[in-house]
């Protein structure tokens, strides 16, 4: 963070989540997901993870929700990066992202409208969730993987 800037604080009577995602690596590929239409956000793409439950590091959080969303027992990897976002209607969000680059059993979509293996440099060609946004262009410019 360059100096003379901070990271967005949550709004008064705003909830931050904190939430943990996964860079699913193979090749120079990563694996993303599509919300469905009955979910907020609908049909933006996102990375396969979710909110940290008490009691859990992020890294426990992130394998739960990977067999709860993917049905694979992941071993998580170093952080990449880490982000706070404030939504515009509301909402804020502070995310963890580790690589995943080695996972047993089949990949079974149990939440995701698709889920879909893309080249790093293709990301910027899919409508991501906004807090997402800076990290695809420096993954799409190979600046993190």
């Amino acid at each position: 963070m360059n100096q003379g800037q901070r990271k967005p604080e949550a709004r008064p009577g705003q909830a931050l989540r904190f939430v943990a995602a996964a860079l699913i690596v193979r090749d120079r590929e990563v694996l993303i997901g599509q919300r469905r239409a009955d979910q907020a956000m609908a049909s933006l793409w996102e990375f396969p993870g979710g909110k940290i439950e008490p009691g859990e590091s992020p890294q426990q959080a992130l394998a739960r929700e990977l067999t709860e969303e993917l049905g694979i027992h992941a071993e998580v990897g170093p952080p990449v990066t880490r982000i706070r976002h404030n939504y515009r209607r509301g909402g804020a969000v502070d995310l963890q992202f580790f690589t995943v680059r080695e996972f047993t059993g089949e990949i079974d979509n149990q939440i995701y409208q698709q889920v879909r293996w893309v080249k790093l440099e293709d990301l910027t060609g899919y409508e991501f969730l906004a807090a997402d946004r800076g990290l695809i262009r420096d993954l799409a410019a190979g600046k993190l993987l």
